[in-house]
């Protein structure tokens, strides 16, 4: 019986792979930059008080989901994110972030995305690369977006959660992951190769 062969490579995406955070992006590629800014304002108490630690990270993003997407009907919405999937999403990934992606692959490293950010906006960029996907999943009823998360929001230490539903770590002989934030960190405690903010006009560093 042969051991474990395969390399395992885990990126989060917002700030690490991406220039922006994408769900600002989605909001305002659906909804423009006007009613994006006024909706950030009307959400300024929900943000600063998740800034300040009082709220945690779930609510104040269902507070935004529900602000731009409650009611939305769930098939427009999905056009409207495999288009930015499409036509946005490429261009906000940095440089370095996706050549170590490409290099891993060419590897034969199992590439995973592992993201707080909604599979409606990410899953069809990760299909069009051959890679998979770990992310956050937004509640529907009655074909309309509720502005609520489906189950946990992916992040912290329920990005490892999800992490071990899916994978079987074992079958893994080296595991890479990558992040840049604290909601990073349970990931990368999983890995034997971690990084902190790696692409950010630096070389890998290892934490």
């Amino acid at each position: 019986m042969t051991g474990p062969s395969r390399k395992l490579a885990l990126f989060d995406l917002d700030g690490t792979l991406t220039r922006k955070d994408t769900l600002i992006e989605i909001i305002r590629y659906i909804h423009g930059d006007t009613r994006l800014y006024l909706g950030l304002i009307f959400l300024s108490p929900y943000l600063l008080l998740f800034k300040m630690g009082i709220i945690a990270n779930w609510k104040a993003k269902e507070a935004m989901l529900t602000y731009f997407f409650r009611h939305m009907p769930y098939d427009k919405f999905q056009k409207k994110c495999y288009q930015f999937s499409q036509d946005v999403l490429p261009g906000l990934i940095r440089v370095e972030g996706i050549k170590t992606l490409k290099r891993l692959r060419e590897e034969d490293a199992r590439i995973v995305i592992v993201s707080a950010s909604a599979e409606e906006w990410v899953l069809p960029w990760c299909e069009l690369l051959s890679i998979s996907f770990i992310g956050t999943r937004l509640e529907v009823k009655d074909g309309k977006l509720t502005g609520k998360i489906s189950g946990r929001n992916c992040h912290g230490y329920e990005k490892v959660n999800r992490i071990r539903a899916e994978l079987d770590l074992s079958r893994y002989s080296e595991i890479y992951a990558y992040g840049d934030s604290d909601g990073d960190l349970p990931m990368l405690q999983l890995a034997r190769h971690a990084y902190y903010r790696p692409f950010r006009n630096n070389p890998e560093r290892p934490i």
